[in-house]
């Protein structure tokens, strides 16, 4: 692969697994150095030695980016070990669905509090080291479901929403300082998200939904990252809707 992201450096949330993983390893493929933060240690280091061994240069950090005084560390952390950050993938989530009347609010906050404040804590930390790099990028991952709502998925919904209308404004917002800003909204991707579903009767029915289609490989969302962030500087790749070939809506 070609280094088009050497003496760059990337933070990539929620990179312990799926697309966050898969990233992490493209964007170092690249050239970039990449600092990889999540909760589970033990799977960050084995991504940081596969990338070692690969000859990429990668850092692991242990974050919770729904707490602001983890995730601004993990900022800190990343530029203080390789001097500066100019691509932030926001890619940490969580997933729970359930009919809305009968779901736990605990969950609502899970969800919101990932999905929505740790993207914003983790922006806000990186801005100023992006506009003191000279610009950046910033890649929000939302979902398909950031355009169209369904039944059991509520306030999953309306924080992908959220994640939409956000991007957008820090695009507007960051321009002139030559900070990219771009959204990623996925279809159907084979992960680990599914598994946050504790809901016996949604679940069920979102595995029977999947198996009807060839999902999305996390590899296919990481190709469109990269494919982002690798743009000559004057081409901002606004918005990327990626679904499976079989997926209706």
């Amino acid at each position: 692969m070609a280094k088009h992201l050497e003496g760059r450096v990337a933070l990539v949330t929620g990179a312990s697994s799926g697309i966050g993983a898969s990233t992490a390893a493209s964007l170092a493929a690249a050239g970039a150095r990449v600092a990889l933060a999540a909760r589970r240690t033990d799977r960050l280091s084995e991504l940081v030695e596969r990338i070692r061994h690969a000859s990429g240069e990668a850092i692991a950090i242990q974050a919770d980016v729904a707490d602001q005084t983890s995730a601004e560390g993990m900022v800190a952390n990343t530029v203080e070990r390789f001097g500066r950050l100019d691509i932030l993938v926001n890619n940490a989530g969580v997933m729970i669905l359930a009919p809305f009347a009968e779901q736990n609010p605990a969950d609502w906050r899970q969800m919101v509090d990932v999905n929505v404040l740790g993207l914003l804590y983790a922006t806000r930390a990186a801005i100023p080291h992006l506009r003191r790099a000279n610009g950046g990028d910033i890649v929000n991952i939302s979902s398909v479901v950031g355009r169209f709502a369904f039944p059991t998925g509520a306030v999953y919904t309306a924080s992908k929403f959220a994640v939409v209308g956000l991007s957008d404004t820090l695009r507007r917002e960051l321009l002139r300082d030559k900070i990219r800003v771009t959204l990623i909204e996925p279809g159907a991707v084979q992960t680990e998200l599914v598994e946050h579903i504790s809901d016996e009767a949604t679940r069920k029915q979102v595995d029977g939904w999947q198996a009807k289609m060839r999902q999305l490989q996390p590899e296919n969302i990481a190709a469109a990252i990269l494919y982002a962030v690798t743009q000559p500087p004057h081409v901002a790749v606004s918005e990327l809707l990626v679904r499976p070939t079989d997926q209706e809506f």
